[in-house]
């Protein structure tokens, strides 16, 4: 099977997560993360869940599955123990055009979870294609020490510094080579290395004297 990778904006999107144990906890956390609004629809629902549900833009319905509970969803993620039931997910989901995911059944599935790195608005994906999910851990594993923190706050600037230039009416097309020369010129090691004068310094040479890393960074 060959894959079409693409980053989903489910912001506001309805979603359902049928199964409220650890798998169904930890799927659903990863869609209230992005800012869906999430059903859980399980017997079994965990404290996490619980707990969540007093924070969070999250409904929790603990009874049976039934197929009306895909009304209005943008996708659902079926995470029981259940194989019939997978497969009934599966079918009612195909049947309705819904985007849907069944754990550790990628035949079942019209798209599977990749492992993800976050760092900020850094995202890394990793998938084998449902072939080994040993190896996508592993690799995740070793990506998250070459990928630390200091990517947020890069991208956190880069974004004001582009946000400023638009506000300024420069064409994008120009913004180009200015970015490239930040990277070229450092900018992630002194950001991970908080020198602040040294930021400031190529701030100002490559884009002008009025930009400034602490100015920017309120921006954002």
């Amino acid at each position: 099977m060959t894959y079409y990778p693409v980053n989903l904006n489910i912001h506001n999107r309805k979603c359902l997560v049928v199964g409220g144990g650890s798998v169904g906890t930890r799927k659903a956390a990863s869609l209230l993360e992005c800012g869906a609004a999430v059903t859980v629809v399980g017997s079994t629902i965990s404290e996490k869940l619980r707990t969540l549900a007093g924070t969070r833009r999250l409904i929790i319905e603990s009874r049976a599955y039934r197929p009306s509970d895909l009304d209005g969803m943008y996708l659902v993620i079926g995470a029981t123990n259940d194989r019939s039931l997978n497969q009934r997910i599966s079918r009612d989901a195909d049947h309705r055009g819904i985007l849907c995911n069944i754990a550790d059944q990628p035949e079942r599935c019209t798209f599977i979870l990749p492992s993800v790195i976050r760092r900020g608005d850094l995202v890394i994906s990793i998938s084998t294609s449902g072939r080994s999910p040993a190896l996508s851990k592993k690799l995740r594993k070793e990506l998250e020490k070459q990928f630390g923190e200091e990517y947020a706050e890069f991208l956190k600037l880069m974004g004001a510094i582009r946000h400023q230039l638009l506000s300024r009416s420069q064409a994008p097309a120009t913004h180009r080579e200015m970015f490239e020369e930040l990277i070229g010129g450092g900018l992630l090691d002194l950001v991970r290395d908080s020198r602040t004068e040294d930021i400031d310094r190529l701030l100002q040479r490559v884009l002008g004297t009025t930009y400034r890393y602490a100015d920017l960074m309120k921006t954002t």
